[in-house]
């Protein structure tokens, strides 16, 4: 069987997945909230390393149907890498029903047209994107190597050639001085994409405040439970989304919302209200009270 180099990630909706380290940790690695990978230093593996893995798992092979390409950023391999490897899963797995990864926008700009076309037909059709923030200010301030606008681009290119996306906000990212516009250019940028999945979690500083702090390209002030919910709130007001399902259901959310935007912004945005105005009736997590 495998035997991964620790730490290995991948999000809560691939708990079901075959996962194949194909990079070991993260190529970009600046992130100033992100601690996933700073224990390795970023590796592209052998080709033979990646087929003796999926090769470990031949005597399962009816039983595949998903798998997950780990770790940061596989896509910053070149594209002939990654067709060796995804034809590579589709003769070992026959019921092989979807290959996904995490991406960055940039690493998806960086591929032409043509590329792209040729990953989601070897059957690459899902990607994990950490946008974090719609807004380029506090894309500088975390490190995240982006901007609104290469954010949509690259969203924009894998989804015209029918990538399906899962992109991430984080709320209070940016602390209280970028609140407002981190809310209102996040619901944007989603706007500009109409992502398939979306999701929201909140700032966690795994290190500490002050390791964070450092780690910002300006002055952070963390914003409590209630400018939390408040920005969120604004996050939602602007969101203008067809058919995108949405989820607020990580550890790190006080709030749970659960269904798809846009018909159901309407309660989402009654759920947070309810926060505010009446916390005890809402459905909030254990020991949201933490700020009030």
């Amino acid at each position: 069987m495998i035997q991964y180099h620790e730490p290995l990630f991948r999000p809560p909706s691939e708990a079901r997945s075959l996962i194949i380290q194909i990079t070991l940790g993260c190529s970009w690695n600046k992130c100033s909230f992100c601690e996933m990978y700073t224990s390795k230093q970023f590796t592209a593996r052998k080709e033979e390393e990646v087929f003796a893995d999926i090769d470990a798992f031949l005597p399962y092979a009816d039983q595949i149907r998903r798998v997950f390409l780990a770790d940061g950023d596989p896509l910053v391999l070149s594209t002939r890498r990654l067709l060796r490897i995804l034809d590579k899963l589709k003769t070992t797995f026959p019921n092989l029903q979807r290959v996904s990864t995490y991406a960055s926008p940039s690493n998806l700009a960086r591929k032409s047209n043509e590329e792209l076309k040729e990953l989601y037909e070897a059957g690459l059709t899902l990607l994990y994107v950490g946008i974090e923030s719609g807004d380029s200010k506090v894309l500088e301030c975390i490190q995240k190597g982006e901007t609104f606008e290469t954010t949509i681009e690259g969203l924009n290119k894998s989804k015209a050639i029918g990538m399906n996306s899962s992109v991430m906000i984080i709320n209070g990212v940016g602390g209280t001085a970028l609140s407002e516009q981190h809310a209102i250019n996040s619901a944007k940028v989603l706007n500009e994409t109409q992502p398939k999945y979306a999701s929201t979690l909140v700032l966690t500083a795994h290190k500490g405040l002050e390791h964070y702090k450092n780690r910002f390209l300006g002055e952070f002030e963390e914003l409590n439970q209630v400018q939390l919910f408040t920005e969120l709130q604004l996050f939602m007001q602007h969101l203008e989304l067809e058919e995108t399902i949405f989820r607020s259901d990580h550890a790190s959310n006080n709030l749970v919302l659960k269904g798809v935007l846009g018909k159901d912004k309407e309660r989402f945005l009654e759920q947070i209200q309810l926060a505010l105005d009446q916390p005890s009736l809402a459905n909030l997590r254990s020991g949201f009270l933490k700020g009030f």
